[in-house]
């Protein structure tokens, strides 16, 4: 026996009409039930009120405990987001702090630079010579060769044969011109032979240098009077620099007649450059 399409259309539409009767009496039975639960709530009584506590609690507490996951992801994600901005504040800090630091440095070192150059001022004021600052713009020390590069030339009227002076101590010699540079042979270099005379007794010898700060007195007359502590000041003599510019004192050694230089010439960043008229080329 074959089905037909008529009976198929009735059992679908039979099925629809029941699962419609079935909603129809959940929402009535919802609708009821609120009703009634509403009702209950109105009802003042000691049983009633104890239940209601109850299950507001277990309802408050399940809420409650519902959330917990939820305040604790949202509670370490601002923990991170504060570590991420209390970091780059710090990191913020640091860079300012350390700008600080090196603007105190910069600072402290132009106070150190000025100070140098008031003293400079002060010195060429104070001298009889005509003299020129100079700032050195490098240090060529080694044990046979002791010389300066300064930052003046030619343009400045500087010559060959000149006399070099930390602050009032002659320490040097102009050998080699250009023109913006020129390079000082220190008085402690192997060639620089100076003409100088020894105070209190008038000695007259010649300044040699040694490659180190304590340099030799040379071509002393057989009967000198020299003594240690006696001061060592330029000669004048063949009209290479002005005479009395202080150089050092005497350090008796046995038989050697060494100078201790005034100036630490490793400590020496400006010098003056004696611009007085050479009688020489």
């Amino acid at each position: 026996m074959e089905t037909s399409r008529d009976d198929v259309g009735i059992a679908i539409r039979s099925a629809f009409i029941k699962k419609g009767a079935q909603q129809r009496f959940s929402l009535f039975a919802l609708a009821v039930l609120s009703i009634l639960l509403i009702f209950l709530d109105t009802i003042e009584s000691k049983p009633l009120n104890n239940a209601r506590s109850v299950i507001k609690d277990i309802i408050y507490r399940s809420a409650s405990l519902t959330s917990y996951p939820t305040k604790s992801f949202s509670n370490f994600y601002s923990s991170i987001e504060k570590h991420i901005t209390l970091h780059k504040k710090y990191k913020i800090l640091l860079e300012e702090n350390k700008k600080l630091k090196n603007n105190f440095s910069d600072k402290e070192f132009l106070e150190l630079e000025n100070t140098q150059l008031r003293k400079l001022i002060d010195e060429q004021a104070q001298s009889s010579l005509n003299l020129l600052s100079a700032r050195v713009l490098l240090d060529k020390q080694s044990p046979y060769l002791n010389s300066l590069i300064v930052n003046t030339g030619s343009n400045q009227k500087v010559k060959n044969g000149l006399a070099v002076l930390d602050g009032k101590n002659f320490v040097g010699r102009i050998v080699d011109v250009n023109y913006f540079s020129s390079r000082v042979l220190l008085i402690t270099d192997l060639n620089s032979k100076i003409p100088v005379v020894v105070e209190p007794s008038g000695t007259q010898a010649i300044l040699s240098g040694r490659g180190i700060n304590e340099l030799t007195l040379q071509y002393l007359p057989e009967n000198h009077k020299i003594k240690e502590g006696d001061k060592i000041y330029t000669s004048g003599k063949e009209g290479f620099f002005s005479s009395g510019i202080p150089i050092g004192e005497v350090v008796i050694n046995e038989d050697d007649f060494n100078v201790l230089l005034f100036s630490d010439l490793s400590q020496i960043t400006f010098l003056n450059i004696s611009l007085g008229q050479l009688n020489i080329n």
